[in-house]
């Protein structure tokens, strides 16, 4: 199954552009099975020559659909596909820069027709997707739009699909399927897994733990351990005799007992977490005029003590792409926010989404109201209070702690009075350490899940 898609983008610098449009044809080898087309906001301005070349501007994007309200429909239409486009690797690269603002790790196999076209039709004096339909007599309406783009490119494919008697693109396509077989040892260890949430740990013969890992379904992550054909995959392959694991009922216990695992214990075959998995943050300062400015920058270790840190991000393009986000979110200026450099008036302001701060037309204190608002939703310094999750049976629930902006640990539990008596409340709870990274993890999943309860403590 393939996934034909097509992007247009604002344009600018390398890895910070947004998508505008995509367009994606769901094709089977013979028939369009599914399709997906949609205006995406951005959240940033397009450029001039963009705007020339496709035709779509600001005004026309106000109202689409954010990136991260059209990406579960681009994962539900890609799943299991390879993804085939003109110059695959720019729409690739694309597609995985805003799903890493968004914190997911989109990966597929991909084709290239450009480099498809030069095998299969040699000698034709130009590559590119409007000259190239012209040539084969592929009729394309609406150049340099998502939708009329990806459809010539599924009329290319099929026409590529059909001059490939070499049969080189389904051989490409199952090269770069994972599955193959698996060493029978790999197979025993992978059938004694669950398919549950958890955090797993890889074992020597001699029990040293090599790796620690976590997953939403430890069965399938260990299924891409052991068929990945990258150097580290290959080592733990080799090394590896037996699996433990600890089921968390949810993904935010998983990640914490993660990080502080990875942190006490070590493993050899654990790298990034090894070190602080932060490496951005959103801090708020006063400037001369009384106004509460926002600003991302990379975190400087050094140079902490005096900032009034937010949150934290993994990367600067979560940062600036969630500083986006909320700057539409609260009606918030542009300019105070550190997201473009004018003299005048910012971009939202033009748009009607900034009440006026940037040219003294709202006074401090209503602009602060809101800043304030967004400063209090988004971090829990000075707070206590349980985070209420699904635990690991139907009739559980799991619980964390956090006391005076301090996470304290998690725990499980059945009944309502576990939790609503402190002492009973601090014996279910397994004490876990308070950290900048543990910080980062919980900021980080509230920003973008939803739990079961938050209870605020007295």
């Amino acid at each position: 199954m393939y996934a034909i898609l097509d992007i247009e983008t604002t344009g600018g610098k390398y890895n910070e552009e947004g998508i505008t449009e995509i367009a994606i044809y769901k094709f089977d080898g013979h028939q369009i099975v599914d399709q997906f087309s949609s205006l995406v906001n951005p959240e940033r301005s397009i450029q001039p020559f963009v705007v020339n070349l496709t035709g779509i501007n600001n005004k026309m994007l106000i109202n689409a659909p954010k990136f991260y309200q059209v990406a579960k429909r681009i994962i539900e239409i890609t799943e299991g596909c390879t993804i085939v486009a003109h110059n695959a690797q720019f729409d690739n690269r694309i597609l995985r820069t805003e799903f890493d603002r968004l914190g997911y790790n989109f990966e597929m196999p991909t084709l290239c027709t450009v480099d498809l076209a030069k095998k299969l039709i040699p000698g034709l004096p130009s590559y590119s997707l409007g000259k190239l339909v012209r040539s084969l007599g592929i009729p394309i309406t609406d150049r340099h739009r998502a939708q009329g783009d990806a459809k010539a490119t599924v009329t290319l494919f099929k026409m590529l699909l059909e001059k490939d008697v070499d049969k080189i693109i389904i051989t490409e396509a199952v090269k770069k399927d994972p599955k193959r077989q698996l060493e029978p040892k790999l197979l025993d260890i992978i059938e004694t897994a669950p398919t549950t949430t958890g955090v797993y740990y890889m074992h020597r013969a001699n029990g040293k733990i090599i790796y620690v890992g976590k997953s939403k379904n430890i069965k399938k992550r260990l299924i891409q351990h052991f068929t990945n054909d990258n150097k580290k995959s290959k080592k733990i392959q080799l090394e590896v005799t037996s699996i433990s694991f600890e089921e968390t009922g949810n993904d935010l216990i998983a990640q914490l007992k993660e990080s502080q695992e990875i942190k006490k214990l070590k493993p050899t075959f654990n790298h990034a977490l090894k070190r602080n998995i932060f490496q951005s943050q959103l801090i708020s300062y006063k400037d001369e005029n009384g106004y509460i400015n926002l600003k991302t920058e990379k975190v400087d270790p050094e140079n902490q003590e005096e900032k009034h840190i937010i949150t934290t991000f993994t990367n600067q393009q979560q940062a600036k792409s969630f500083l986006y986000k909320i700057t539409d979110e609260f009606q918030l200026c542009q300019k105070l926010n550190h997201l473009e450099k004018v003299e005048g008036a910012c971009f939202n302001y033009g748009i009607k989404m900034c009440l006026g701060a940037c040219l003294d037309k709202e006074n401090p204190e209503e602009y602060n109201k809101r800043v304030q608002q967004f400063i209090s939703k988004s971090t829990y310094e000075h707070q206590s209070m349980l985070i209420i999750d699904k635990g690991r049976e139907v009739d559980e629930h799991s619980v964390i702690l956090i006391e005076n902006g301090e996470y304290k640990g998690y725990g499980f539990y059945n009944l309502n009075f576990q939790i609503n008596n402190s002492e009973v409340l601090k014996s279910i709870i397994n004490p876990m350490e308070n950290n900048r990274d543990t910080q980062h993890i919980i900021q980080g999943y509230l920003r973008k899940n939803k739990v079961q309860k938050l209870v605020k403590l007295e």
